[in-house]
């Protein structure tokens, strides 16, 4: 049975759909089958694997709001073990719609369950917002891995997510669960960098993931050309720094060597 995990955080520019593209390729290097949703109506994670979402006619829109066979929307990607439900223009007004749709907030977890996917894992992308596409992926998944950039205001609005996963676990989902905190955007020798790891570390303990993501310009880069890191310069720190990451993962869900952090 696959593991769901939602990468999320209402604030934008944190690394959810960096951290996405590219947790979800380095699985596919430790031979783990992964399916990745975009649900962000921006479709960066789509262009990210270098698709173009406004030539696509379906995708997560039709996941959530259609009735078609989930299992005819994957597309296959430059890896083998990667497939994407990709975003389209259409997925623009699924807030609007899902807000006057019966069981608005368990779309996702119904359509997920029409079908027994051969996978290990299904990542999903999540909007910068708390809105019903980014409720559905919670209500959706077993676990959640949160993105916080290291710079000012990296806690920001952190509580607000913490008490909505609590309200979700409590009433829609209670098999959800935190995986972990993920610092990203760190540079080693910028102070406050180091600052934002260490007031992390001290408020959240095992709650943050041991691996800090870098920043990185060939990480940064590797969007542009419509290929996850791994491909684009395995060598460079971002990518280091991603499979590091997946193997962490593995290690906590599969080799017993950690446990799903919970919510408190």
């Amino acid at each position: 049975m696959a593991r769901i995990i939602a990468i999320a955080n209402q604030k934008g520019g944190v690394g959810k759909t960096t951290t996405a593209i590219n947790l979800a390729a380095c699985l596919t290097l430790a031979r783990r089958k992964v399916l990745l949703i975009d649900s962000d109506p921006q479709g960066n994670a789509t262009t990210g694997l270098g698709i173009d979402y406004r030539r696509e006619s379906m995708g997560s829109y039709e996941l959530l709001l259609g009735q078609e066979d989930p299992l005819k929307l994957l597309k296959p990607t430059s890896l083998q073990d990667l497939s994407v439900i990709p975003a389209t223009e259409a997925l623009l007004g699924a807030e609007v719609e899902l807000a006057h749709t019966p069981n608005r907030a368990t779309r996702l977890k119904e359509r997920l369950s029409l079908n027994t996917l051969e996978l290990d894992y299904v990542i999903i992308d999540c909007p910068p917002s708390l809105g019903f596409l980014t409720i559905n992926a919670l209500v959706a998944s077993q676990l959640v891995i949160v993105p916080i950039q290291c710079e000012y205001y990296a806690l920001e609005g952190l509580s607000q997510l913490l008490t909505t996963l609590e309200t979700i676990r409590a009433t829609l989902n209670p098999g959800l669960k935190l995986l972990g905190l993920l610092l990203t955007m760190f540079d080693p020798r910028n102070t406050l960098s180091n600052q934002v790891v260490s007031q992390v570390r001290k408020a959240f303990g095992e709650k943050v993931f041991k691996t800090v993501i870098p920043r990185n310009v060939r990480l940064s880069e590797a969007p542009s050309y419509g290929k996850p890191i791994v491909q684009y310069d395995i060598r460079s720190k971002g990518a280091q720094g991603y499979l590091a990451l997946a193997q962490e993962l593995i290690d906590i869900t599969e080799k017993g060597n950690g446990q799903e952090r919970g919510l408190r």
